[in-house]
């Protein structure tokens, strides 16, 4: 589209706003951008809507149709409404509204539990903010039908967003989240949005959900003496601005930690996140003022929450007493052996118990799963997959963990998505189980390492901008189907799963499998004879290409595990050779 027509376009749209039943703020703001010699930023705002997605609406703050705004976010709320309203047509209809640290997000969560109340639905609506896992634990509490968060998890400051939950506790999936989606692109004006408040339906909750919710994660604890024997563990914790402050500091201490120190510069509830470039627990900067604290105190272990307390990132000491950071596949990997050995060791393994990892996590989980005769069921990436198979099997199996590489994990049934207040509780926990067994975590992760296996894992993603670069990222998943690798970094590619088709094809005997996945999904993955396992999928939010890569090897002891690491690293390298990536 030539930018004249692009602009014509944009201008008549903004006009709109101007004559339209928005309020003077917006069509202030709007009549600043049409003023404007540089229409850029005019462009940005109301070049397209802001969409609400499978995952809800995500994007940056201000006016326009494609920014978060009142009115967007009313659009999703009302259309959330309606798809309710019909849905349990007869029945009252409850939902709880959350929020995080971010700016604006209780005006918008305010704005939402108005909109909701304006349709006749009751509204649980949090005080203040609170972690993204208790508003799934409240849905659950109150027997909701749904359910909202306005939270942009680790994003930059500039954004916010709005995730929608179904009555189970879990993210929407299908059939619901695009007979939502429809709902929410039928509203096509402020009129059609009921803003006008009923208060008698809109009930303040708070510390009534939030005792009861950590009273219930004390149900998962495994090693309470443990905990009593090393109640001075030194804990350095950091909410990076955000919502873990709130449940976090005082879950460890209810637990019986007296010796939780939290960063206090990153305890202030900020959503201009003004210690940090990034408030994501994954980047390492973000736990750089921890790891200050950590070493002025000698800490036994440092846990990041982020802003909205659904992931957690951990830095412990190494063999040299250097802070090194923990991902998400190692932790993963630690909460797996930690709750099978213990459950094993206390006799709690009856054989209904299941785990749930997504495709790209590490394979290491599923070793010590057999190991313990435990099922562990592989789902798409994102934490509703891995909620849809507990639904599924809910009074007929117990989940008892299940987590993603990128730092969530889920310990508890009674809530549907991953948790930093409960897995804090849990590294907590295990860490003193640990000291309790002379090992530092650290040494148990080098423990499981000896035991199942050591292993690799590495990220990368390839950025390939606008339209032309969309298409290249087509072409790359078409050549990956149509010539797969025959080999990767000089080992056989075995098997090959394409779950586009659902089909596993064991390139040795050429036969070929169904893959027992809900739906469809424009992933690849090749296993090859050494172990090596290399996933493939294009990013649905971004313009990228990514590529998960696991690599394993043996480690004969301890001192074995830096020749491990080097090889691994020198594997991972040889690998992306052959990717070309």
């Amino acid at each position: 589209m030539e930018n004249t027509e692009l602009l014509q376009q944009v201008t008549a749209k903004a006009e709109k706003w101007l004559n339209g039943a928005y309020n003077e703020e917006a069509k202030a703001e709007v009549r600043r951008m049409l003023e404007a010699e540089d229409k850029t930023e005019l462009i940005e705002c109301f070049y397209r809507d802001l969409e609400f997605g499978t995952g809800g609406l995500r994007g940056i703050m201000g006016m326009g149709s494609n920014r978060m705004n009142i009115y967007t976010v009313g659009a999703a709320t009302q259309g959330l409404s309606n798809y309710l309203k019909r849905e349990f047509a007869g029945q009252e209809i409850s939902v709880v509204v959350g929020h995080d640290c971010r700016n604006n997000s209780r005006l918008f969560a305010e704005t939402s539990a108005n909109i909701f109340s304006a349709n006749g639905i009751k509204v649980y609506l949090f005080e203040s903010l609170r972690p993204t896992p208790e508003i799934s634990f409240a849905i659950r509490h109150f027997g909701c039908q749904s359910g909202i968060i306005l939270t942009a998890s680790h994003n930059p400051k500039e954004y916010n967003g709005y995730k929608a939950y179904w009555n189970d506790g879990a993210q929407i999936i299908a059939p619901h989240d695009v007979n939502i989606i429809n709902e929410v692109e039928k509203i096509k004006g402020p009129e059609e949005i009921k803003f006008e408040a009923r208060p008698e339906l809109i009930q303040i909750i708070g510390e009534d959900v939030d005792s009861v919710y950590l009273e219930k994660l004390k149900t998962l604890f495994l090693s309470p003496d443990s905990i009593a024997r090393n109640k001075d563990l030194k804990i350095v914790f950091t909410p990076i601005h955000g919502t873990g402050i709130t449940l976090i500091p005082r879950c460890l201490k209810d637990m019986g930690f007296e010796n939780v120190i939290v960063v206090d510069e990153q305890a202030v509830i900020s959503g201009d996140f003004p210690t940090v470039v990034s408030p994501n627990p994954e980047e390492p900067a973000a736990l750089d003022m921890a790891i200050r604290k950590a070493k002025e105190v000698d800490a036994d272990i440092v846990m990041a929450s982020d802003p909205d307390a659904d992931r957690m990132g951990i830095a412990v000491k190494d063999d040299k007493g250097e802070w090194i950071l923990v991902n998400g596949n190692q932790t993963c990997m630690m909460f797996t052996y930690y709750i099978l050995r213990r459950r094993h060791e206390l006799g709690l393994l009856k054989g209904k118990e299941f785990m749930v990892k997504t495709i790209v996590t590490t394979e290491i989980m599923k070793d010590i799963c057999n190991h313990y005769n435990t099922p562990l069921l592989d789902c798409y990436t994102g934490f509703k997959w891995i909620a849809a198979e507990i639904r599924e099997r809910e009074g007929k199996e117990q989940y008892i963990g299940g987590g993603e590489e990128s730092y969530g994990y889920l310990p508890a049934d009674f809530l549907r998505d991953k948790d930093a207040v409960a897995a804090c509780a849990l590294m907590a926990e295990m860490t003193a189980w640990a000291k309790d067994n002379g090992m530092s975590i650290f040494e148990l992760i080098q423990e499981v390492y000896l035991q199942f296996g050591y292993g690799k894992e590495k990220g990368i993603s390839v950025v390939r901008k606008g339209k032309s670069g969309a298409e290249e990222i087509q072409q790359m998943m078409k050549d990956f189907r149509a010539n797969p690798p025959k080999e990767i970094a000089g080992s056989k590619v075995v098997l090959i799963k394409d779950y586009q088709t659902l089909v596993a094809r064991n390139v040795v005997t050429g036969e070929e499998s169904k893959l027992a996945f809900p739906t469809t999904s424009n992933v690849l993955q090749y296993f090859t004879e050494d172990g090596t396992k290399v996933s493939v999928r294009p990013s649905g939010t971004e313009p990228k290409i990514k590529f998960y890569i696991e690599v394993r090897g043996k480690m004969e002891s301890r001192a074995d595990f830096a020749r491990c690491e080097a090889e691994a690293t020198a594997k991972v390298d040889a690998v992306r050779a052959s990717l070309g990536v």
